[in-house]
C-alpha cells in the first residue's frame, strides 16, 4: 500500500471529480492522502472536504508564493493545528523563483511556520524553490530540528538534501524524479537512506511519467514509486512499505496506521 505524502485535492480541478479521483487511489492501492494547505483563505473548505474522509488528513499553512494573502500569526496557526485532522504545519519554505527581493515578508512568514511547528510539536512541510542557502539558515536558525518535517517535492542538489537529513527531515520525491533531464534529482533518490525517504504527487501538478502534461492525482504516486525501486533496484512492495511507515511516524498525530 502506497500514501501520497504531499497533494491539493481541494484544488477546484479535482475536488470536482473527488468521488472519481478517491476511489481511483483505492484501485491503486493508495490508502492515504495528505491534502496540504497554501492559505488561510481556502482552509475552511479544505479541512470541511478531509473531515468527511478517514482516508484524508491536513495541513495548515501559507504557501510562500501567495504574496497577496492573509498573514497568519504564529497563534492562528496553532489554533488551527488543534484540529484532529491537522497532521502538519505548512506547506511553507521560501520561493525565489518568481518574485524578487525585498521577500523580508517571505522569510518572515516562514519563521513564524517554524515556531508554529516547534510549539504544536507538528512537523513542517518545507517548500523551497531558489532558495535553499536562505531556507537552510532559517531551518537551524528556527531549531526546525525539534519537531522535524519534510522537505517537500525535493528538486535541490545531494549537499542539500545531506543537509536536511543532518536536521532530521525527510526527503520527498514526486513525479519530478521520473523525467529524463532529472539526472541529478536520481542520484539524489539512489542516495536518500530508505528509513528517510517519502512519495507525493503534489497533484494536480508534476504528473509523472507516463502521464507527464496531465492532471496529476494521488492514485499515481505508484508511478513514482516504481520508478524508484527500479533506480534503486530494490522490490517495489518494500519501498511502498518503508514509505508508508515513514508517513505515519513523521506525521505521528495519525496515530501510527501503518
Amino acid at each position: 500500500m502506497f500514501v501520497d505524502s504531499h497533494c491539493h485535492i481541494d484544488f477546484p480541478q479535482l475536488k470536482e471529480r473527488l468521488p472519481e479521483v478517491l476511489g481511483n487511489m483505492q484501485t491503486n492501492e493508495v490508502q492515504h492522502a495528505l491534502v496540504v494547505s497554501v492559505n488561510f483563505e481556502d482552509w475552511p473548505a479544505l479541512i470541511h472536504m478531509v473531515e468527511q474522509h478517514d482516508n484524508l488528513s491536513a495541513s495548515v499553512g501559507v504557501h510562500p508564493g501567495y504574496e497577496q494573502t492573509h498573514e497568519a500569526s504564529v497563534q492562528e496557526l496553532l489554533d488551527r493545528a488543534r484540529h484532529p485532522k491537522v497532521v502538519a504545519i505548512g506547506e511553507t519554505g521560501l520561493d525565489y523563483y518568481r518574485l524578487q527581493e525585498p521577500l523580508d515578508w517571505q522569510r518572515a512568514r516562514f519563521e513564524r511556520h517554524l515556531e508554529a511547528s516547534r510549539l504544536s510539536g507538528l512537523p513542517a512541510i518545507i517548500h523551497t524553490r531558489a532558495a535553499a542557502k536562505d531556507t537552510l539558515a532559517i531551518m537551524r536558525a528556527g531549531h526546525a530540528d525539534e519537531a522535524g518535517g519534510v522537505m517537500h517535492c525535493f528538486t535541490e542538489t545531494l549537499a542539500v538534501a545531506r543537509a536536511a537529513l543532518d536536521l532530521g527531515f525527510y526527503i520527498s520525491f514526486s513525479g519530478i524524479v521520473t523525467f529524463k533531464n532529472a539526472q541529478e534529482l536520481k542520484e539524489v533518490a539512489r542516495f536518500v537512506p530508505l528509513d528517510r525517504m517519502l512519495i507525493e504527487t503534489d497533484a494536480p501538478y508534476l504528473a509523472p511519467v507516463p502521464f507527464r502534461g496531465k492532471t496529476n492525482e494521488p492514485a499515481y504516486v505508484r508511478y513514482v514509486a516504481e520508478y524508484i525501486a527500479e533506480l534503486r533496484n530494490m522490490d517495489l512492495a518494500l519501498l511502498a512499505e518503508q514509505t508508508t511507515s515513514n508517513f505515519y511516524s513523521l506525521f505521528n498525530k495519525l496515530g501510527g496506521k501503518s
